[in-house]
């Protein structure tokens, strides 16, 4: 039997759930570790789009928002034939922890294995970024800018 095609990560973060939760809701505060423009409507059926190099659009919509503990919304790239605007699924899960939040990913519904690594590769960039900053450290200017 073949491994299901997931991309699972998990870190804590110097935050609470409530600062976590509105990095990653927000669209002001997503912009300060991921990408250049954002739209977000967190409530179910809410859009998601986040140009996030600069050079590519993540588009999906809310299907689950549980305010400071869990969002799950669909996944894909705009103009992409391999993994086109809501075609797969991505789940976030905060769990407080007395010295922070334990965030746990899950991305599913991609279509192959060199879809998981990249995409594992680019959350594994983000959730740094993002815990940076929930941290109160400047991530600085993203060296992706401009990626396709």
């Amino acid at each position: 039997m073949q491994e299901p095609l997931v991309v699972h990560r998990e870190t804590h973060i110097s935050a609470p759930p409530s600062a976590v939760f509105a990095l990653l809701t927000d669209p002001e505060k997503i912009l300060r570790w991921m990408g250049t423009e954002a739209q977000v409507e967190p409530q179910p059926g809410g859009l998601y789009l986040v140009n996030v190099t600069g050079a590519r659009f993540a588009r999906g919509s809310f299907r689950e928002v549980v305010p400071v503990h869990r969002l799950a919304y669909s996944f894909g790239w705009d103009g992409s034939e391999i993994v086109p605007p809501g075609s797969s699924l991505v789940e976030i899960d905060l769990i407080e922890k007395p010295d922070g939040t334990l965030l746990r990913l899950t991305h599913t519904g991609l279509p192959n294995a060199e879809q998981c690594a990249g995409h594992a590769e680019g959350w594994e960039h983000y959730i740094g970024r993002l815990a940076q900053y929930a941290a109160g450290r400047d991530p600085g200017p993203d060296p992706w800018s401009g990626r396709v």
